[in-house]
Formats: structure tokens, sequence, C-alpha cells
């Protein structure tokens, strides 16, 4: 099934992009809003309809082996590709060593910085994710910094302004040892319209203003 949406190994005969040429690639995904991500080793970057190298190859963009089909998160997505021209990256937290997600544009531009525990890809403009607040209080008396963490589950847009707060979000653990990713308890329907899970693990149909 995999192989149906990646070409091994692809074979360019001399394709040439931002002053270098590439004579493989490890992997070519499909095209999405006139892109297509090609890998080589664990970096990915991004060629046009033409085959040149548009964004330079890079470690950060978001990708999984093992992505779900069925999920709305991070965790869907199973190469990196442009929705709504943003694609998603990841970036690792200093001290707590946890990854959070933000976007990128089609010119390599970070444009929503990472500050997301987990995500979904952007639909008709708009995107749900758990946005961190991370407020330093001080240090410890074993010179360790101490932080507050605040969690909210938001709508954003893809200029990364906040457009509705769904709910905040308790008891997310930020010690790595501990740290299991949170999954969202809304999905984007239409600008008017929003499912949120239940406590009896049901959706409710929820109407909204965008």
């Amino acid at each position: 099934m995999r192989s149906s949406f990646f070409i091994i190994a692809l074979l360019f005969s001399s394709l040439i992009g931002l002053g270098q040429e590439l004579d493989t690639v490890d992997e070519i995904a499909p095209f999405h809003e006139g892109f297509a991500a090609v890998r080589v080793g664990d970096q990915w970057g991004f060629i046009n309809t033409d085959g040149i190298l548009v964004i330079d190859f890079r470690s950060d963009l978001v990708w999984s082996k093992e992505a779900s089909i069925e999920a709305n998160d991070v965790t869907a997505v199973a190469y990196p590709r442009f929705k709504d021209d943003r694609c998603m990256i990841r970036e690792t937290l200093e001290e707590e060593g946890i990854d959070v997600y933000g976007f990128i544009n089609s010119k390599g531009e970070t444009v929503i910085k990472p500050e997301y525990l987990n995500v979904a890809e952007f639909h008709q403009g708009f995107a749900i994710g758990i946005l961190l607040t991370k407020t330093f209080r001080g240090q410890n008396r074993f010179q360790l910094n101490i932080y507050d963490y605040k969690f909210s589950e938001v709508i954003l847009d893809t200029s990364g302004d906040i457009m509705l707060l769904i709910t905040q979000r308790q008891n997310i653990l930020m010690d790595k040892r501990r740290y299991e990713l949170p999954g969202l308890t809304a999905k984007y329907l239409s600008k008017t319209l929003m499912a949120v899970k239940t406590e009896k693990n049901t959706w409710e149909l929820r109407k909204i203003n965008l």
C-alpha cells in the first residue's frame, strides 16, 4: 500500500536547484499544491513541477513511517506536504526534550513558530492545535530552571493568529520520561462548525463563527 505513495530511489538525470545537483533521491512523495517532498537519508526538501529543488533538504520537516490515516494530528503525516501553503515542522525543547510543532510556507520561511504540543494540518485556512505557553519562574536550590506551563486547545489561522479558544487543557506532564503526546479533543469542520469529543468518547457538534 505504502509503495503506491512513494517511488523509492528515483533517478533524476540532471536535477539542479539551490546551487546543487541531485542525481538520486531515496524517496519522492506525491505533489500537493505544486510541490513534492523528496528525501535523502533522514532529510527532506521540496521540488516544484519542473523538478527544481525549491526548498533545500532539512531535518525538521514532520513525517512518520508509522503514520495513521485515521488520525487528525501530527501522527497522521506520512510525508511532508503543503496544505493551505503550510507545511508542518518540529523543534525539540532543549530543557524538556519534548517536540513542539509549527509551520513553514512554500518559500521555506517559518510563519508559525513551533509552540504546539500537537496540531492538525490546515484545512480551509484553519487548524486545531494545543498551544504551549511556557513562563520562567526562577531557579530552585539546585540551580535548575523552574517553569509554569499552560496548555490551550485552540483554532488558529495560517498566520498563527488564535481565532478561538476551545478549552484549557490540564494534566499534561512535561517530564520527558512521563510525557505522552496529548491528543486533540476537537476537529475543525468548517468556519461555522466543529466537533468536540465528549467524556463518553463520542463527538458533539458545536456552532462556531470564524
